[in-house]
């Protein structure tokens, strides 16, 4: 295909890929203080997971939503507050608009860490009122599942993901440590250590047991000092390297044919035997 962008495609592509196959892969995004690396790093890197995962599958990808739930970020005056219900209401109409479009495969993608607020509730309410069923891929639970260390991979992978896209040049160089930016680890740990919901945290999944706010910006993450092109390059290319052993290790092919079987199953098994009283539970 010319791309796999929904938003680059015209309506005759779009129209011509729906008349072979439904599936449509949505990352959801944030924009918010990420250290040394731009705002948008966690859309960016869900947004080229994406894609990938849709050159496996012969998917269409739908990008372009950076403004959801940052969480503790706020504290940053780059990051955008989006409520939790607020992003379920909004990302539930492009759900409930890309089925009537014809994508009846749905999977969206995250990579940061409370977006399972949003989008694992939206996704449970979009099958209970339409009874198909859609796939949510927290990118940090879909590396544990594929058995891929994310964590000694993720920065390069972010940086990566901007290679990718196209937009390497956006990650800027020797940016210098602040209140928002810092180079060690330890001083972030310092930082996260002055939040007594830290200690809440162990009681539900990330920030779901608790609300709390960082103390600093630059305690949400230590990130890689780059200071030439070149060394932006290394990091790029290792973690575009890393990008496509997660998405192959991840067997995309399986997993929308696993979708499917869901969607046939639920249809075919569970509606004849319980469609009324199911109909009636959502009346």
């Amino acid at each position: 295909m010319r791309t796999r962008f929904l938003s680059k495609l015209t309506n005759g592509e779009v129209e011509e890929y729906l008349n072979r196959n439904d599936i449509i892969f949505v990352p959801v995004g944030v924009t918010e203080t990420h250290g040394a690396l731009p705002l948008d790093s966690e859309t960016v890197l869900a947004e080229a997971i994406a894609l990938k995962m849709a050159e496996e599958s012969d998917g269409l990808v739908l990008h372009n939503l950076p403004y959801f739930f940052p969480g503790g970020t706020i504290v940053g005056r780059g990051t955008i507050q989006m409520s939790v219900k607020d992003g379920m209401a909004y990302l539930d109409k492009i759900a409930k608009s890309l089925l009537n479009q014809g994508f009846r495969r749905q999977i969206y993608i995250t990579s940061h860490g409370p977006a399972y607020l949003t989008v694992s509730g939206m996704v449970r309410d979009f099958f209970d009122e339409t009874k198909v069923p859609a796939l949510y891929m927290d990118v940090l639970k879909a590396a544990e599942a594929a058995k891929f260390n994310l964590m000694d991979a993720f920065h390069d992978m972010s940086i990566g993901a901007y290679k990718i896209l196209g937009r390497l040049e956006d990650v800027p160089l020797n940016v210098p440590e602040s209140h928002s930016v810092t180079y060690d680890v330890q001083h972030m740990l310092a930082g996260m250590s002055k939040n007594p919901g830290n200690t809440l945290g162990k009681y539900a999944y990330q920030s779901g047991a608790v609300g709390s706010y960082f103390y600093e910006p630059s305690d949400h993450m230590a990130t890689p000092l780059l200071t030439t092109p070149e060394e932006r390059e290394e990091h790029a290319e290792a973690g575009v390297q890393a990008i496509n052993e997660f998405v192959k290790a991840l067997d995309m092919p399986a997993i929308v044919e696993t979708l499917r079987q869901v969607d046939e199953y639920t249809r075919d098994t569970v509606l004849p035997k319980y469609g009324a009283h199911l109909q009636g539970r959502n009346a």
